[in-house]
């Protein structure tokens, strides 16, 4: 017995999955799958960023105007930003104007610039904890790993902002690092 339940369609999800169409797609066709690449990852990295003390739906119907506003979260172009960008961005309805998120996106990318190609994806995904149980319960699913704490830390390290252990952990699971649907959860991986 898990704490899934059943949708519209009668498949058994997630219960945060069930409370609007869009959750519904995100859920199913998104959350929890493997993300590589460098700029999707900086994507996900920067939109768990702004994410942090808001609801998830709020960033995710945003989305377009985040990767209209950041230039589709291309780490090269989003790295030569200049003052007239960042005064461009905190002015943009599209997207949330919280100056610390705006400034830690555009100085993440600046850092991430000087990586090599594949690094960030390398990096990220060298922090992947070994897959444990499937959890049954919302309450099995922790908001702060070890793991993402030390991922944390690394980025800190390697100069990234806006990267605390939860925003890590969320990172972890939107991009498939680990896969915290329930188990009897329709999308969860086999």
């Amino acid at each position: 017995m898990s704490d899934a339940v059943a949708g519209a369609d009668g498949a058994l999800r997630c219960p945060w999955a069930l409370s609007t169409e869009d959750y519904v797609t995100y859920h199913d066709e998104e959350w929890g799958r493997p993300v590589h690449g460098d700029d999707a990852l900086y994507e996900r990295l920067s939109l768990e960023a702004f994410q942090s003390g808001l609801s998830w739906i709020t960033i995710l119907r945003r989305r377009e105007g985040f990767r209209a506003a950041f230039a589709g979260f291309r780490i090269a172009e989003v790295a030569t930003f200049t003052d007239a960008d960042r005064e461009r961005l905190l002015a943009d309805a599209g997207i949330i104007r919280n100056r610390a998120k705006v400034d830690a996106t555009i100085a993440n990318a600046r850092v991430l610039a000087d990586w090599a190609p594949g690094e960030l994806d390398e990096f990220i995904w060298s922090h992947a904890p070994t897959p444990g149980p499937a959890p049954k319960r919302l309450g099995d699913v922790p908001a702060v790993t070890d793991e993402s704490t030390a991922l944390s830390k690394a980025l800190k390290k390697r100069g990234l902002k806006f990267v605390g252990p939860t925003t890590a952990y969320a990172l972890m699971q939107a991009c498939g690092l680990v896969d915290d649907h329930l188990v009897d959860c329709v999308a969860r991986r086999p």
